[in-house]
């Protein structure tokens, strides 16, 4: 199979990540932090090397404050959740946010009286500043936003949107979900409070791992209680960080496979262009090129991610198409962003999205380009 929805989970992952899986599991096998033995500790040390190596990778100054949880959604319910809420705050996102962020901000808008004001983006650098510096009031407490849309590749300005709430001493939340592994982050330099990235998308990483990495001096209340290996003599969780907001045994051999990722991508990050954006790009050329295809984002490419709609075709029966017929994997729908579909005005019909990695390769987009031009054709027919 042709396998271009690398945006939901990349596929194939470097041998090094199932290769640590399997030690961790086979070899070792024991709980970190519940036990003093010899491979509970070989266990602990897997969980700090990653802590430490991905807060090297992120720029966050203290590796304590780089907590796992079992995938972004988790993490980012934590940093929205575990913020210290009350009746009139106020919260800053935009309208490509996945549902990882806006369902949390708006269960915090249902339980607190929380209001929420979600900028619109149209590629418009000067009008989305505007736009944050317009909505910002004495009561915002949070930004909170994606670093870039799953749905179309657009990469927000976080510069920008940081400067302004540096202005005001608000909080910054970045979702990382789709940047992490594609693009430079450094949370310190950026100025960026809390930064949330999956292990499975970019990073190459297993299913099931996710972290949050806090800066500075943001205060969090965990959002799950339970058992933490040590202060278990307290009814509450430990202050403690991160095992305040670690409660139950780790994903250890997840972890183990997440630290190979992450080596992998330390070796490559000093990459001048990834060559799966250039050729995404080459992708998103041949496609406006057809008569009959719609493709949504930004004109250059800067993540290896295509949005398109071929007429009037509902997209999810593009997709089956394209498994069925083609053997090639899409993902078709709302892709968990109705918001970005109402402003794309694409909420009918909903979009495909194509979306490629390193491991995949120019006669792969050449078979996916002539399969578009066949289904289109064959439509035109009818």
């Amino acid at each position: 199979m042709i396998y271009f929805d690398q945006a939901a989970s990349s596929h194939p992952k470097p041998s090094e990540v199932g290769e640590a899986m399997i030690q961790a599991l086979n070899d070792i096998g024991s709980n970190p932090g519940r036990g003093s033995h010899r491979l509970a500790r070989k266990a602990a040390d897997i969980v700090t090397d990653t802590r430490e190596r991905a807060s090297r990778l992120f720029g966050c100054s203290d590796p304590q404050k780089a907590m796992f949880f079992s995938n972004a959604t988790e993490a980012l319910n934590q940093a929205i959740k575990g913020l210290s809420w009350s009746q009139g705050d106020h919260v800053i996102a935009t309208v490509f946010e996945h549902n990882s962020i806006r369902r949390p901000l708006e269960y915090v808008k249902r339980k607190y009286g929380v209001s929420v004001t979600y900028i619109d983006w149209d590629g418009d650098t000067a009008a989305f500043e505007r736009n944050i510096r317009e909505a910002v009031n004495s009561n915002t407490r949070l930004i909170a936003m994606t670093h870039a849309s799953n749905l179309t590749g657009d990469v927000f300005p976080v510069e920008q949107a940081v400067a302004i709430a540096g202005e005001h001493d608000i909080p910054v939340l970045l979702d990382a979900s789709q940047t992490a592994g594609h693009l430079p982050i450094n949370m310190r330099d950026m100025g960026v409070d809390m930064l949330v990235f999956p292990g499975h998308k970019g990073l190459f990483g297993p299913q099931g791992t996710g972290m949050l990495l806090v800066e500075g001096t943001v205060e969090l209340e965990p959002i799950l209680h339970g058992g933490t290996g040590s202060f278990s003599e307290e009814p509450e969780n430990p202050q403690k960080w991160p095992e305040k907001f670690e409660s139950g045994t780790l994903n250890t051999p997840g972890i183990a496979g997440l630290n190979a990722a992450l080596a992998v991508y330390e070796a490559e990050e000093n990459k001048n262009v990834p060559r799966e954006t250039m050729l995404c790009q080459s992708l998103l050329d041949s496609l406006r090129d057809i008569d009959g295809v719609t493709c949504y984002g930004p004109d250059e490419c800067q993540l290896p991610i295509v949005a398109f709609n071929i007429l009037n075709i509902p997209s999810q029966e593009i997709a089956m198409i394209l498994d069925s017929h083609y053997d090639i994997a899409v993902r078709a729908g709302l892709h968990c962003a109705p918001l970005a579909h109402q402003f794309l005005e694409t909420t009918n019909q909903g979009i495909v999205r194509a979306s490629l990695s390193k491991y995949n390769t120019k006669e792969e987009v050449k078979h996916f380009l002539q399969s578009i031009q066949e289904i289109v054709s064959a439509y035109k027919m009818m």
